[in-house]
């Protein structure tokens, strides 16, 4: 009797350890999307932030000629930065001279066809006081970065998230 009962205790925890690793390793494979501000040099990581498909991206700066703000918004589709406005109160050299530009709010606004981007690459700088909102926040690049930094997309598991 007490062989069966041995036996049998251990088929129960081997089949409980088999379930624990299955869980565990379908958690540790899970991904997730994160957008990724890292320099453009090294490659070091100096932002990861999660993001999901419609997330807003928008990078903010003042155009230094003009002075004055320019917004290039962006939305998270898929494994891209896909730029559906771009917003800015003046003319000036680097503008959308041809696209079809409306005024909204007091701005300029153009809205681009199917500009769609793996990666941007952004030189922030204190005259442009460049600045990058990720959904609800907001992140100095000029204070993140003393270089170029390249921003994407890419997907990480919940055990590299997990890692440092």
């Amino acid at each position: 009797m007490s062989d069966r009962l041995g036996g049998r205790s251990l088929a129960f925890a081997l089949a409980t350890l088999l379930v624990l690793v299955a869980v565990g390793g379908a958690a540790a494979v899970q991904s997730e999307r994160v957008l990724v501000v890292e320099d453009a040099d090294t490659g070091e990581r100096l932002l990861t932030e999660p993001v999901e498909n419609g997330t807003t991206v928008t990078l903010a700066y003042d155009h230094s000629v003009e002075g004055s703000p320019v917004r290039d918004v962006y939305a998270v589709r898929g494994d891209r930065l896909v730029m559906t406005r771009m917003e800015f109160a003046s003319y000036g050299w680097g503008f959308p001279a041809q696209a079809n530009v409306t005024r909204e709010n007091g701005s300029f606004v153009s809205r681009p066809d199917d500009v769609r981007l793996s990666e941007l690459y952004v030189s922030p700088g204190d005259v442009a006081d460049h600045r990058l909102l990720v959904g609800d926040e907001t992140y100095d690049l000029v204070a993140l970065s003393d270089g170029t930094v390249r921003i994407h997309l890419e997907r990480r598991s919940t055990l590299q998230r997990l890692t440092p």
